[in-house]
């Protein structure tokens, strides 16, 4: 797996380098200063991987990220020395197509890396799966997809939208959220692609662009009207057959987490009213199946067009299961929305 290092700081590359060279099918692609020398490098060789900071000079890690992700688009995530105190940056990042943050690993007094190695290690791993890259076996299905839906009667479920997104996925998301009317009739319920440790600072972030209440989606929760109910670990969030929240951790080695199929397809099981669901931008396949369940069972799906989104990976593996009723640009998905809560909700 190749993969480039993009920092100003001696001191990061190096530790960044060593922490690589612990895994024998890694290999240092090119190194870049700055954002602007990635953008070059990676026109001329495109690597598997970028490890990108956010803070240099010439051209930060955001701008760098944008370009690369239209000229030579490939999976980059953000290495920074202190992620917590650069949230809106690490979200524009994000919208921008990178895939994940984290912390830039310490070299210890005897040269080596910190445990703080092990949560970049982890990352690259996971994003080896996404991209076809990881030398390990691994179940990419999730273990629900025979499931069939459960009759109840409860009758005083609110309608519910149901959306699934990845990289860019952000951007896509705020773009919604912002348009739609504080006494908009439906429950929302999110699951983003996006480490444990910046949901929250998601859920914050988001809060502030919508007049709508964002919160994290935490166990035993009910969905409810004008709520905008967000994954917020790395379990994979799905609903109970009593209507509340809860999370698992199967499939283990699930890459995508938290997962949207998992979500969407206990959601087909268990909420028997029909309400819309929606696949926005984002690598790798998940949530595909999921979508296609749901229409399946009578719901509205929608995919984002291939020209708004960031990596046009989830909606084209729905779009291919014909598990989209329709394939819409945020704007479009916000009317879409609009329409139906006049008709549904």
């Amino acid at each position: 797996m190749k993969i480039a290092i993009v920092n100003d700081m001696v001191i990061a590359v190096e530790a960044l380098r060593r922490v690589l060279l612990t895994v024998p099918e890694y290999q240092v692609a090119w190194i870049a200063a700055n954002g602007a020398e990635a953008v070059a490098k990676c026109a001329k060789d495109t690597p598997d991987l970028i490890l990108m900071d956010l803070l240099m000079p010439v051209m930060d890690g955001v701008e760098a990220t944008r370009q690369i992700m239209k000229q030579s688009p490939c999976a980059i995530v953000i290495v920074t020395a202190n992620v917590g105190q650069n949230t809106a940056k690490v979200f524009e990042a994000m919208s921008c197509g990178a895939l994940d943050a984290v912390n830039t690993p310490i070299l210890g007094s005897q040269g080596k890396p910190e445990p703080s190695q092990a949560a970049l290690l982890g990352k690259i791993a996971t994003i080896a799966k996404l991209i076809g890259k990881s030398t390990q076996g691994s179940n990419n299905k999730s273990q629900t997809s025979n499931l069939k839906p459960q009759i109840s009667c409860d009758t005083a479920l609110p309608p519910l939208v149901t959306i699934g997104s990845s990289t860019g996925g952000p951007k896509a998301l705020a773009t919604i959220l912002s348009r739609l009317p504080a006494n908009f009739g439906a429950a929302i319920a999110i699951v983003q692609h996006v480490d444990a440790q910046f949901a929250v600072g998601m859920i914050d972030w988001l809060n502030n662009l919508t007049p709508l209440t964002v919160k994290k989606a935490s166990v035993g929760d009910r969905l409810e009207k004008g709520i905008v109910s967000v994954a917020c670990t790395n379990d994979h969030l799905c609903l109970q057959s009593n209507h509340t929240l809860n999370y698992t951790k199967d499939p283990i080695d699930y890459p995508y987490r938290p997962s949207i199929d998992v979500f969407f397809k206990s959601v087909a099981q268990y909420w028997t009213p029909r309400g819309t669901a929606i696949l926005l931008t984002g690598m790798g396949r998940d949530g595909a199946e999921g979508l296609k369940m749901l229409r399946s069972h009578g719901w509205h799906t929608i995919a984002q067009d291939q020209a708004s989104c960031v990596v046009y990976g989830m909606p084209r593996a729905a779009v291919e299961l014909n598990a989209a009723v329709e394939v819409l640009n945020p704007d479009a998905i916000i009317i879409s929305l609009l329409q139906r809560s006049v008709v549904s909700y």
